[in-house]
């Protein structure tokens, strides 16, 4: 199972179980929290590491900027956001 499809089978975990969603939710005030996150979500079945999880986002981010900031002087400058893990917490919080 690929980043991706942890991280969408953790969203609808999450989405139907509100335990999982605050102890998740909790971890973005953890010294470790991306450590946590991980953790947590390999523990409910959606295996994925911090550098796995890092790499992705990064990757993501690249890629979009590369499609986005090379059409010259027209195209947006992309201010984005490359953390899959902070990404994923800010869609939680919405729905709490």
């Amino acid at each position: 199972m690929g980043i991706d499809e942890a991280l969408e089978k953790l969203m609808s975990l999450a989405e139907s179980d509100a335990a999982l969603r605050q102890r998740l939710l909790a971890t973005k005030d953890s010294d470790r929290g991306m450590s946590d996150f991980c953790s947590i979500a390999t523990e409910v079945g959606c295996p994925m590491n911090v550098m796995d999880l890092i790499e992705h986002g990064e990757s993501a981010y690249a890629a979009m900027k590369r499609s986005t900031n090379g059409g010259g002087e027209n195209s947006p400058l992309l201010d984005g956001q490359d953390d899959d893990y902070m990404l994923f917490l800010a869609k939680l919080e919405r729905m709490s």
